[in-house]
């Protein structure tokens, strides 16, 4: 059920502050230790930022996707890396369970995930599979009351600290393509489960992505998401459907943020005697940036609303993923223009955004693959 309006500007103002007063000051700190403060995760938990998207009767807000990304607004104004830590337990670490799960099922595992006592994780690209979902080599046989689940999983977002993995597998080698893969719920700590080394990124430390690796991995037949097989790639498909507004609206409050910075520098920064914003060049850029960030702003709320009113959002979802990850791009990009040789120097925020947002384009689907689903659905939908 929807809060209500006071409840929704009481959750995105103690959001907002939060922000400003713990995030923003510690990204230096996460950027050079590569790990958020345990005290700042304990903010995160005690302000309800794990459990947006879980239905209100496991432990969650139940935010309709609207709120949430009113919220996600908000908390993308700070480093990616806590949005990160948080929006996998919002999105994509929760939702198969949430969408598609047993009533069991969502009793055993949405509310720890609700309050950030599990961390969700989401495991689907593989060494050899990214971009091409339905072609998963992770395989997964029965024997009695298990499955064996033998493969590697790559580039895992919060793989080093997850309690749960959604983790897609082919249960049906005859069955190619997306038809013979299935979705399970794997907890860390299961015999046979193990963890690469984290990975060192070019930005967005303080996230970290690793392998996830099964060798003989015993799952419970009751950990098969549904309970039926070959239904892990249509579940991934509708969780991605949420990931990609949630990360769209994350990369809009980012680009509004960057956007806020590009222009105090401007009016402090002098040349030739008068502060750089008065040059119409300067002004262009600032003008482009917030003409971008406005558009994103209006393509998420209007694609969100659509979704709670229950319509099919796959194309606008992957609209709305496709021109916020560039359009961040693009403003990270103008604020090092702006920032001159500053804004190549790493004491300046500039070129930590720049680093940062790079990496919005490729998670999640990349743009190239959000272009092809764009054009080709489109096309199905013209030929109906």
């Amino acid at each position: 059920m929807p809060l209500y309006k006071n409840d929704l500007e009481a959750i995105t103002s103690a959001v907002r502050r939060f922000v400003d007063e713990r995030l923003i000051p510690a990204e230096a700190h996460v950027a050079e230790a590569d790990a958020i403060d345990p005290a700042i995760v304990e903010g995160m938990r005690d302000l309800g930022l794990f459990g947006l998207s879980v239905p209100e009767e496991f432990g969650g807000l139940g935010l309709t996707m609207e709120e949430e990304v009113l919220v996600m607004f908000e908390l993308g104004r700070a480093s990616p890396a806590f949005r990160s830590l948080a929006a996998t337990n919002v999105g994509i670490g929760s939702q198969g369970i949430s969408i598609d799960g047993t009533p069991d099922q969502k009793t055993k595992y949405l509310p720890r995930i609700a309050t950030g006592e599990l961390i969700g994780s989401f495991a689907l690209t593989e060494p050899n599979v990214g971009s091409d979902a339905g072609a998963v080599q992770t395989r997964a046989r029965r024997e009695g009351d298990v499955y064996v689940l033998n493969g590697t999983k790559r580039f895992i977002t919060n793989a080093p600290r997850a309690g749960v993995f959604t983790v897609m597998a082919r249960t049906d080698a005859g069955k190619p393509g997306a038809s013979g893969v299935s979705a399970f719920i794997v907890e860390a700590g299961t015999p046979g489960l193990s963890i690469g080394k984290p990975e060192v990124k070019m930005g967005q430390k303080g996230s970290h992505v690793a392998d996830v690796i099964f060798d003989e991995c015993r799952v419970p037949a009751e950990n098969i998401i549904g309970g039926i097989e070959g239904r892990g790639f249509h579940t991934a498909m509708k969780v991605l459907d949420r990931g990609r507004l949630g990360i769209a609206a994350a990369c809009t409050g980012f680009a509004e943020r960057i956007l806020d910075e590009s222009v105090d520098y401007a009016a402090g920064r002098k040349q030739f005697g008068k502060a750089i914003a008065e040059y119409q060049l300067i002004q262009a850029m600032i003008a482009d940036s917030r003409t971008e960030a406005l558009a994103s702003r209006a393509m998420v709320l209007e694609t969100a609303r659509a979704k709670d009113a229950g319509r099919d959002v796959g194309i606008e979802a992957s609209c709305c993923k496709l021109f916020a990850s560039e359009m961040v791009g693009r403003v990270a990009d103008r604020n090092v223009q702006i920032h001159g040789g500053a804004g190549y120097i790493a004491d300046y925020p500039a070129e930590r955004h720049y680093r940062d947002v790079r990496l919005y384009r490729i998670y999640e689907g990349t743009s190239e693959i959000q272009r092809l689903k764009i054009g080709r659905d489109t096309i199905r939908a013209r030929a109906r």
